[in-house]
């Protein structure tokens, strides 16, 4: 199969984030048709530019991955939390 014919793939899914205690978290869903290159990619972009490490994966038998990134929480955050 050729990069023409080729579907493109699927684009990670965000899920609404969490905070507990001093750590924000991020869930990311990546389709089993990204790549484990791709995914290094995406995930390293957030980490370089968001402020993210990578705090636990999952893999389905799909071929899915779960992902949970997690950040400090900022002050900002945390006071709209107990507001």
């Amino acid at each position: 199969m050729n990069d023409a014919t080729r579907p493109a793939p699927t684009e990670p899914t965000l899920e609404a984030s969490v905070v507990e205690g001093d750590w924000e978290y991020q869930p990311v869903r990546l389709p089993p048709d990204v790549s484990r290159l791709s995914a290094t990619t995406e995930l390293g972009l957030r980490s370089q530019f968001g402020g993210w490490e990578l705090a636990r994966t999952l893999l389905f038998a799909d071929g899915t991955r779960k992902v949970w990134l997690r950040r400090r929480a900022s002050r900002a955050v945390l006071g709209a939390v107990s507001a």
